[in-house]
């Protein structure tokens, strides 16, 4: 009972005062309270025999006279604590305004795996955004798999430097009426990026604050696959509008894209909708037939479990392919095309259509 009144506290103070204030008073007494149980206890388990509490068999709890509580609990406890500071930070940001005061709306493109489409749904969003005469931006902030510059035909351009010392910004490079910034743009083509964290948060915000982004009505932000270090920073950086999560039908894509939408709904990012890709396969020489590969209704499902909309269910088209491929994405090169089509309505779906 005592850990539960200390635990409770400690939640309300955050929640009312913040971390850092928090942090600064409580702290270094915290950190050596943890650390002093959870020694004892590994002790105890390791030095004296049946010192856990059975549960199911097994000695999933510790219990030391009146400190009784479960390794897994504590874990899921620094997970709340973390993403209350995360949260309160974009809060912060939020009741502070944007430190981009030129871009009206920032929204992120987000997947809970890898392999789905996300880069594609991006790149294509923002060639739709474009299209319908807005101005927009496209951050790859997949620093580790950057593809954006390949799919927009720019993968050989390197970014201008203006400026010197602590001044120095970035002109993004044009293309397909974007401005789009990238790691790809950076390195060499088949030059790997072994990064920590620390490095990666570094360059995801001197792509946000140290670009020249000039006015936009909206920045479109192609977000790593998961839920870590990258998706942190953004949240923490910037004021965004919202994110949007792309799966595919199939199970285990669902099981992580899970993850992934209610990581920004503990962070506090609005999340916009559920975008479902490669809902069917529809060849080209049959563009009335649909042949639903990997299953059916994962995105309805996901977007009606989660009380999110489901904004699009892509197909599966050659001209997507061949488009990302040539540098020329499916909406410009394919305007005709079913996907091309859904990409427009989803653009039109977003709240930065009605911007002002």
């Amino acid at each position: 009972m005592p850990v539960t009144v200390v635990i409770l506290i400690g939640l309300f103070a955050i929640q009312r005062f913040g971390t850092h204030r928090v942090g600064a008073l409580f702290g270094p007494v915290v950190i050596v309270w943890f650390v002093s149980i959870a020694a004892l206890g590994l002790c105890l388990v390791v030095l004296i025999p049946h010192v856990g509490i059975a549960v199911s068999g097994s000695r999933r709890w510790l219990g030391v006279s009146w400190i009784r509580f479960q390794p897994s609990e504590l874990a899921k406890l620094a997970v709340l604590l973390f993403a209350a500071d995360v949260r309160k930070a974009n809060e912060k940001v939020q009741d502070q305004g944007s430190p981009l005061p030129l871009v009206k709306q920032v929204i992120a493109v987000g997947a809970g795996k890898g392999g789905v489409g996300k880069s594609t749904v991006a790149v294509n969003l923002a060639c739709a955004l474009a299209a319908s005469g807005l101005r927009v931006g496209l951050l790859d902030a997949d620093i580790y798999g950057p593809n954006a510059p390949t799919m927009l035909g720019v993968a050989d351009q390197t970014p201008q430097v203006r400026g010197s010392g602590n001044e120095q910004v970035l002109t993004p490079i044009e293309s397909c009426g974007i401005a789009m910034v990238s790691m790809g743009l950076l390195i060499d083509a088949h030059q790997p990026v072994i990064w920590r964290g620390p490095m990666l948060n570094g360059i995801i915000r001197q792509f946000l604050y140290q670009v020249e982004w000039g006015e936009r009505d909206v920045l479109v932000v192609d977000l790593p696959p998961g839920t870590g270090d990258a998706q942190l920073s953004l949240a923490q950086a910037v004021p965004m509008a919202g994110v949007i999560i792309v799966t595919t039908p199939q199970m285990v894509s669902l099981q992580d894209a899970r993850r992934g939408l209610a990581m920004f709904q503990q962070l506090g990012v609005p999340v916009l909708g559920v975008v479902e890709n490669m809902s069917a396969f529809v060849p080209p020489d049959a563009p009335d037939k649909r042949y639903e590969l990997f299953g059916r209704g994962g995105g309805s499902q996901l977007a009606s479990e989660s009380e999110v909309p489901l904004l699009a269910q892509l197909p599966m088209e050659l001209a997507v392919v061949q488009g990302g491929d040539a540098g020329r994405p499916a909406v410009l090169s394919a305007p005709d095309s079913a996907t091309a089509a859904a990409f427009r309505d989803l653009a039109q779906r977003l709240p930065v259509a009605t911007a002002p």
